[in-house]
């Protein structure tokens, strides 16, 4: 059992990385900022998913591994990623979404990136536990930056692609927003489930281009944020 000044270091390691993209992602926006209340609420939504996503995702391997795949095959990690993107969209579309203060095509993006943000820290305060539990604090130290630059990017990445498609059909018919929510979803799992791959699959050549993979995406990403934000804050001057 991890001492509490452990569980604290851990949640600490967990939270600081996702607060430091949570604020640049803000100063993103800053000329339309969203409601702080709603802000620290999409977070903390995001937090709340992950244990959720565990026994889904336990649930997942154990069925699949009586077809005799193991833990690290492209079907399992396929389901973890539908797990996870499922859980941290349902969160914000449980908690954010629905009220008056998202009346901006950007607010889509914003805040289901913040819920991924929040799923991320809780998460990465899970993967600290066991290195620092066992005094190994330059290990916990190394997987935090790994984390930071990785695992954290790929959920913001994934996430924007849902708050994409919504954003971008913001104006359209509720069927035709169903559509693209469910095609961003599946960019969303896609994403993690090649990331999780190529992180798996070992050798540092392909956790390069796991990371160039992600890296790529969110250069493409936060280049359609600027081009989302002058269209609508340019139709709303």
């Amino acid at each position: 059992m991890p001492s509490f000044e452990t569980i604290g270091y851990a949640v600490l390691g967990g939270i600081v990385p996702a607060l430091i993209w949570l604020y640049f992602l803000l100063k993103e926006d800053a000329e339309h900022p969203e409601p702080k209340s709603l802000i620290a609420l999409a977070f903390f939504a995001g937090a709340l998913a992950v244990p959720l996503a565990i026994p889904l995702e336990e649930a997942a391997r154990s069925r699949l591994a009586l077809l005799g795949l193991a833990a690290t095959s492209l079907p399992v990690l396929v389901s973890w990623a539908i797990a996870e993107e499922t859980l941290k969209y349902l969160a914000g579309a449980l908690f954010i979404l629905w009220r008056s203060a998202v009346d901006e095509a950007p607010d889509y993006v914003i805040y289901l990136i913040t819920v991924a943000l929040g799923f991320a820290a809780c998460e990465n305060a899970l993967f600290l536990l066991a290195p620092l539990s066992s005094g190994q604090f330059l290990l916990g130290f190394e997987t935090d930056n790994l984390r930071f630059v990785g695992s954290t990017l790929l959920h913001v990445v994934a996430s924007a692609s849902i708050g994409f498609a919504l954003a971008f059909s913001w104006k359209k018919s509720p069927l035709a927003r169903i559509v693209y929510a469910a095609a961003g979803l599946i960019l969303a799992v896609g994403l993690h489930a090649a990331f999780n791959a190529l992180i798996i699959s070992g050798g540092g050549s392909a956790a390069l281009s796991a990371f160039f993979l992600v890296w790529s995406a969110a250069v493409v990403f936060f280049a359609l944020f600027e081009v989302l934000k002058y269209f609508q804050y340019r139709s709303a001057a």
